[in-house]
C-alpha cells in the first residue's frame, strides 16, 4: 500500500453556472437531507460511518444549497493542517450560483478525517461583491496556513485583486485579507485574473524547499497576453511573486485553473483547463525544473487526457500522481480519479481510472488524509453539477473496483404506435401518449396536449456530430406560462454537456435555443414568443461559423457557433436520440401542434428554407429526418 512521506502528507496544496431545471428534481432522499443540514448547518456536524482504507468511500454532503442562508455553493478546495484538521473551503454564493455578485469565502472543518464537519465559517466578505478562488496551502514548518483569493466588484471581472489570509489556530480563526496585487498580477493582466481555485503545495525537495507554490491565470485585453502563471513564498506566505509565467497563443492554448504538484527531485508540474484553444483536448500542462521561477516551455495540451473545459485537482501520491476531474470529453458528468505513475508524462484512460460519480459533476480537490487514506471533494448533482459539494475519503482498492457499465445507456424504445419518417433513413418516430392529429400547415397535423411526444432514437443518420445542421419545423401554440419543447437532441445537463435544443419560454416572452459542443456552448433567444394561436416556421442552424434561428424566414437570434461534436462522449457514456415535444428526461412538453419537422446535416442556403417554408418543398439534400406528422400508426 502507497505511503506518504509525513512532509506531503500534511501539504495540499471560473466559468457561468447554467441552471438546468430537471423534471424528476432530486429524489426525496436528497429533499430531506438537505433540509437537515439547512436546519443543523451552524449548529452541529454531522456524523458519518467510519472509513478505512481499501474501503468504498464514507461520503459527507459538505455544503448543500440553501445552507446557512446561501443559495449555491461552489468552488471546493481542501487542505490538511499540520494538526490533521481537513478544511473545505467554498465560495457561498448568496443569490444564485452564478459567478458574480454576492460571494463570501466559507470553511468546514473536520477533525477526524471527514467523517465530520463543524459548522460553517465566515473567512471572508467583500459586501455584495465577490470573494472567491480560494487556494489553500500550509507552511509545515511553523503550522500556518495560507490562504490565497481574489475579489472583484460587483459584476466586473477586470478589476480582479488578489489577497492572502494566514490562520495560526488550526483554520478557526483567520486574518484579515491583505492585497497583494502589486506582488503578483501584472499590470498587463488587465482582463482577467484568478488564482487556483484548488490547493497550493509546499516544495520538499531542492533549493526552493520549504517555497509555497500557488497557480493562477491571467488574461489580458491584447490577447496574446493570455496565460498561465505560478506565484510563490519564501516567508510563510507573508510576501509573494511573480514566478515562471507562459502566455500561449489563445486561440491554440489558454490555460486556466492551474493545479501544481511536486515532481522526484523538486520540479512543479503544472496541469491546466485549456479554455477553448484549437489544439486537441481540453487539458494542458507546463513543468518546471527551477522551483516555479521559469517553465521549461509553454504549455502543451495532453489529449489523451479527457475531460470537459473544467477545473481539476492534481496530488503527490506516494509514487503517483493522481488527478480529479470529469471524464466525459464534453459535459461535466462522470467524476473520475486517474493516476501517472511517470511523473506527468502519460496517465491512465479514464476507464482504467475510477469514476466516483456516473451523473453530474464539476470541481474538485484531492488531499492526502493520512498515510492510506485519500480525501476527494467534488461538486455534484442529479439534474446538474452544482447542487451539492461532498467529501469522500478512500484507500487504494476503492480506486482499483472496476467501474461497471456506465448506467446513461437509454434502453431501445417499447413497441407502440409509429408516425412515419419520409427522408428514406428509416428514422420512425415512435408516439406516446396518444397525440391526436388537427388541421395542420400542409394537410394534417399532431397535436399535443402536455402528456404526448415523439421519440426517434438514435441511428448514424441523426448523429450530427461536428456536421453544420438545419432543423426546421412548424408550430401553433397559445400558452402565456411554462417552458414548452419543440425539439431536444442527444443529452440534457450543464450547459456544456453536448446537447441541441429548441424551445418556447413564453412567460419570458422568447423562444430559445441551445447548442452544446465539444469546444463550447452558445445560448440564443428571440425577442418574441410567437403564441398567438398562429402558425409559425422556425429555422434552427449551424453553419458558416454562426449559430442562428429564424422565425417565418427572419432571422431572430444569432451568435457564433462552439466547434465540435454535438454527441461527443455518446459512444463511451451513453446518448439518446431525438425528441419531438419534451425534454429528453420527459420535462417542458409541448402543449400545441407542430408539423412538418426536418433535420438536415447542412446549413441550408436561405433559398432553400423559403422554399421550405412557403412550398414546403421536398428538398432532399443531407436530409436526414423528414416527420410529416400527419399520421400516427
Amino acid at each position: 500500500m502507497s505511503s506518504v512521506p509525513c512532509k506531503l502528507a500534511g501539504r495540499t496544496g471560473a466559468d457561468k453556472c447554467f441552471e438546468c431545471p430537471t423534471a424528476k428534481g432530486v429524489s426525496g432522499f436528497m429533499t430531506q437531507l438537505r433540509t437537515i443540514f439547512t436546519a443543523v448547518a451552524v449548529l452541529s456536524s454531522l456524523a458519518a460511518p467510519a472509513h478505512a482504507a481499501g474501503t468504498g468511500p464514507a461520503e459527507q454532503t459538505v455544503y448543500a444549497r440553501g445552507m446557512a442562508g446561501y443559495a449555491c455553493y461552489r468552488i471546493p478546495a481542501i487542505t490538511r493542517t499540520t494538526a490533521g484538521t481537513l478544511l473545505a473551503f467554498a465560495e457561498a454564493r448568496r443569490n444564485d450560483c452564478g459567478d458574480d455578485g454576492d460571494i463570501d469565502l466559507v470553511v468546514r472543518r473536520s477533525t477526524d478525517g471527514g467523517r465530520t464537519w463543524g459548522p460553517v465559517q465566515l473567512v471572508g466578505d467583500n459586501g455584495p461583491n465577490t470573494f472567491g478562488n480560494p487556494a489553500p496551502v500550509v507552511d509545515a514548518a511553523t503550522g500556518r496556513i495560507v490562504l490565497v483569493t481574489t475579489h472583484n466588484p460587483g459584476e466586473t471581472w477586470q478589476d480582479r485583486t488578489v489577497h492572502v489570509q494566514h490562520s495560526t489556530d488550526d483554520g478557526q480563526s483567520w486574518s484579515a485579507p491583505k492585497d497583494i496585487t502589486a506582488q503578483v498580477k501584472d499590470p498587463a493582466w488587465d482582463l482577467w485574473y484568478a488564482t487556483g481555485p484548488v490547493h497550493g503545495i509546499q516544495l520538499s525537495q531542492g533549493d526552493n524547499a520549504g517555497r509555497l507554490v500557488i497557480g493562477a491565470s491571467h488574461e489580458s485585453t491584447d490577447s496574446r497576453r493570455s496565460g498561465g502563471h505560478l506565484i510563490f513564498s519564501d516567508d510563510g506566505g507573508e510576501n509573494w511573486a511573480i514566478g515562471a509565467s507562459s502566455e500561449n497563443r489563445p486561440d491554440v492554448i489558454k490555460p486556466q485553473e492551474i493545479s501544481v504538484v511536486e515532481l522526484t527531485g523538486g520540479g512543479v508540474y503544472a496541469a491546466a483547463r485549456d479554455q477553448g484553444g484549437s489544439e486537441p483536448g481540453h487539458r494542458a500542462f507546463a513543468v518546471s525544473h527551477d522551483g516555479g521561477d521559469t517553465f521549461d516551455a509553454p504549455f502543451r495540451t495532453i489529449p489523451e487526457l479527457s475531460a470537459p473545459i473544467i477545473q481539476a485537482s492534481t496530488l503527490r501520491w506516494g509514487d503517483r500522481i493522481l488527478f480529479s476531474a470529469p471524464a466525459h470529453p464534453a459535459g461535466r458528468e462522470a467524476m473520475s480519479i486517474r493516476s501517472s505513475s511517470d511523473e506527468g508524462a502519460t496517465w491512465q484512460p479514464w476507464q482504467e481510472g475510477k469514476v466516483v460519480h456516473w451523473g453530474p459533476a464539476g470541481y474538485s480537490d484531492l488531499v492526502a488524509v493520512d498515510e492510506d487514506t485519500i480525501g476527494h471533494i467534488y461538486e455534484r448533482g442529479n439534474g446538474n453539477p452544482y447542487e451539492e459539494i461532498v467529501f469522500a475519503a478512500f484507500g487504494e482498492d476503492y480506486l482499483a473496483e472496476p467501474n461497471g457499465t456506465p448506467p446513461n445507456f437509454p434502453p431501445p424504445p417499447e413497441p407502440g404506435p409509429v408516425t412515419p419518417d419520409d427522408s428514406g433513413n428509416g428514422n420512425t418516430a415512435y408516439v406516446r401518449g396518444g397525440p391526436g392529429l388537427a388541421p395542420g400547415r400542409f394537410g394534417p397535423a399532431m397535436e399535443f396536449g402536455g402528456t404526448q411526444y415523439a421519440q426517434i432514437p438514435l441511428t448514424d443518420s441523426l448523429d450530427l456530430r461536428s456536421d453544420d445542421f438545419t432543423i426546421t419545423s412548424w408550430f401553433k401554440y397559445g400558452e402565456t406560462t411554462g417552458a414548452h419543447t419543440i425539439l431536444w437532441a442527444y443529452r440534457m445537463g450543464s450547459e456544456n454537456t453536448p446537447q441541441i435544443w429548441l424551445r418556447a419560454e413564453p412567460e419570458s416572452n422568447r423562444i430559445r435555443a441551445h447548442l452544446a459542443a465539444e469546444e463550447g456552448h452558445a445560448t440564443i433567444a428571440s425577442t418574441a414568443a410567437f403564441n398567438d394561436g398562429q402558425w409559425h416556421h422556425i429555422a434552427l442552424q449551424r453553419g458558416g461559423g454562426r449559430f442562428r434561428m429564424l422565425v417565418d424566414g427572419a432571422e431572430v437570434a444569432g451568435k457564433d457557433a462552439p466547434l465540435g461534436s454535438v454527441s461527443a462522449g455518446g459512444a463511451e457514456f451513453g446518448i439518446d436520440g431525438v425528441h419531438i415535444g419534451q425534454r429528453v428526461d420527459g420535462a417542458n412538453r409541448w402543449l400545441g401542434a407542430l408539423d412538418e419537422t426536418r433535420i438536415y446535416r447542412k446549413a441550408l442556403p436561405d433559398s432553400q428554407l423559403e422554399a421550405i417554408r412557403l412550398d414546403n418543398r421536398p428538398v432532399d439534400t443531407a436530409l436526414e429526418l423528414r416527420l410529416p406528422l400527419d399520421e400516427v400508426r
